[in-house]
């Protein structure tokens, strides 16, 4: 299993480091175009869609993403559009959250269809687009998470006690969160000094909003992009949780299925770009 999980991250980081070596967007943004349609699919999976209807939902999205990539929102979205997501997450994503496993069924299939469609193409266009703001400015946004994730990890497991969600996800702990935003914050500091010391393509996303918010905005915007990274990461463990898997699917060995691996970025992504508009380079 170990040695699955090592060669399936191998494999998957070498192609996005080919794709982001690309001078132009197109790589980058039809291969993880293809990795969202996947989530696509099993999110159909996962919410009664059936084999052919699963297969089709995930074409709806690679549909929605070139539909995108090809018309005038290939690199610059409307603000607005980015808020409108942000809030579906916040007010969609909490009541959710708030009924439980129990209750998400409950919602009609179609309901929970669109919700799923949205999501993933919202997350995809926004990853686009942080990719056209520059290979630093991505990285930076995809690394919150990643770190986000492991203080997580490290913190709750040290000093966990009190449960965040226990009906959803029994292991995920508030101290875990603050040690999730503590890892964040040293993070921000360490990518702050990179900006401002090395050459790099473009401003990252700490010093856009540093610049924009000053510190006391850097701390409050960042500790939101933390909140939202856990409520992704809850409202896809309450999804499987509702259907009975362990897994999205095994579409990657070792890692179990892509929604496993991007649940924390959908409504994160939307997010980075929604405090981006408020910002400038």
């Amino acid at each position: 299993m170990l040695l699955q999980r090592v060669i399936t991250a191998v494999a998957l980081v070498l192609l996005l480091l080919l794709a982001l070596a690309q001078g132009s967007l197109w790589p980058f943004a039809l291969l993880t175009l293809a990795l969202i349609a996947a989530a696509g699919w099993e999110w159909g999976r996962l919410n009664q869609a059936g084999a052919i209807a699963s297969w089709g939902f995930g074409l709806c999205v690679a549909a929605a993403g070139l539909a995108a990539l090809l018309g005038p929102w290939s690199v610059q979205a409307p603000a607005g559009l980015w808020w409108l997501v942000v809030a579906l997450w916040g007010l969609g994503g909490g009541l959710a959250l708030r009924s439980g496993p129990p209750g998400w069924p409950r919602l009609p299939r179609a309901a929970r269809w669109g919700l799923g469609l949205v999501g993933l193409w919202a997350a995809w266009l926004a990853l686009a687009h942080a990719r056209a703001l520059g290979v630093n400015f991505l990285l930076s946004t995809l690394c919150l998470v990643w770190m986000a994730d492991v203080a997580a990890y490290f913190g709750g497991r040290r000093f966990g006690r009190r449960k965040l969600a226990p009906a959803i996800s029994p292991g995920k702990s508030w101290e875990g969160v603050w040690s999730g935003v503590a890892g964040v914050l040293a993070l921000a500091c360490l990518w702050l000094l990179v900006d401002r010391h090395l050459a790099v393509d473009s401003a990252s996303l700490y010093t856009r909003l540093q610049h924009a918010l000053g510190w006391a905005g850097l701390v409050a915007a960042l500790a939101l992009l933390v909140a939202f990274s856990v409520g992704g990461d809850l409202m896809e463990s309450l999804v499987k949780r509702a259907a009975g898997a362990k897994d999205s699917s095994r579409l990657l060995p070792g890692h179990g299925g892509v929604l496993d691996r991007v649940d924390a970025l959908l409504p994160v992504l939307p997010l980075a770009l929604a405090l981006t508009s408020l910002t400038r380079p």
